[in-house]
């Protein structure tokens, strides 16, 4: 049984997170402890002065409100982080400071474009230092 487990939100696909959470609940011991993520990614230089100042501020601020919500329909216990940055660098980073044994993150299937680049989940999985449950 896995003692900290860490999910990956996309806030655009929160209709998988209750399955999601029931897998992390059923592979985690009782007092396991599960984060939910959500990761904003970064904007790229060149855009970065073209948008409105605190527009990452209100990204953060709207996602930890998102993610409070998500954790309440989740279940006692639920720990929330909002990172910025690249998705797969961030999850992996977050599950390497918590010292995280098990992600539990959702996949789609694979387009073209995702074997010339890789898609989230792909890299997590590539990348882990623990144990990755894919969710399709």
């Amino acid at each position: 049984m896995y003692k900290t487990i860490l999910i990956p939100v996309d806030l655009t696909h929160q209709e998988r997170v209750p399955a999601m959470m029931q897998a992390a609940r059923k592979m985690g011991d009782e007092s396991a402890s599960i984060t939910l993520v959500n990761v904003i990614e970064d904007v790229p230089g060149y855009l970065e002065g073209q948008l409105p100042q605190g527009v990452l501020d209100r990204l953060v601020t709207q996602a930890e409100g998102e993610l409070k919500v998500i954790a309440g329909e989740s279940g006692p216990d639920v720990e929330l982080a909002v990172r910025c940055g690249q998705p797969a660098s961030e999850i992996l980073a977050l599950a390497g400071e918590k010292k995280a044994d098990l992600i539990v993150i959702a996949s789609h299937r694979p387009g073209f474009g995702d074997f010339l680049i890789g898609s989230t989940a792909a890299r997590v999985v590539r990348h882990a230092d623990c144990s990755v449950h894919v969710m399709r």
